[in-house]
């Protein structure tokens, strides 16, 4: 299922300026709102002017890559639940950030594509891992624990 503009704010919780997903299409791995493993999606994020990570050389700053990173799990796990039959999306967090790669931030205008794979799933806590790309280009890497109310 792909979700695009405003239809992403039935996955997650945050609100303009902070929305970090423009577009986000599911992967075809099962899952379930108590157990995410192996669920899995892809996203994507035009990189404009009044994104709030942007920084004065034009480019935006690495945190921005593990929100638009962090968001993009949020909105698979949004998806999930939705399918499920919630009328709102879990609100999440991140616990803590691992092996973050970045080999460069994204310029003004690029597009960045994005990848999440959820892993393991205890309780409320939940590892994915996350790649974004622009084009062919892996611009970063990173493992997420996130935490799931």
């Amino acid at each position: 299922m792909k979700y695009v503009g405003k239809d992403i704010e039935r996955l997650i919780p945050q609100r303009k300026p902070f929305v970090m997903v423009d577009e986000f299409e599911a992967g075809e791995a099962p899952a379930t709102a108590d157990n995410l493993t192996g669920a899995s999606c892809t996203t994507s994020l035009s990189v404009r002017k009044d994104n709030y990570f942007m920084l004065p050389d034009d480019e935006m700053s690495a945190s921005g890559l593990i929100e638009h990173i962090a968001q993009s799990a949020s909105a698979l796990a949004g998806h999930v639940a939705t399918q499920q039959g919630a009328v709102n999306p879990p609100v999440g967090m991140i616990a803590e950030v691992k092996h973050f790669l970045c080999q460069r931030r994204p310029r003004l205008n690029e597009q960045i594509t994005t990848t999440v794979t959820m892993g393991f799933s205890f309780g409320s806590m939940t590892l994915c891992h996350g790649k974004s790309c622009i084009g062919d280009d892996t611009i970063c890497e990173v493992d997420l624990k996130i935490f799931i109310q």
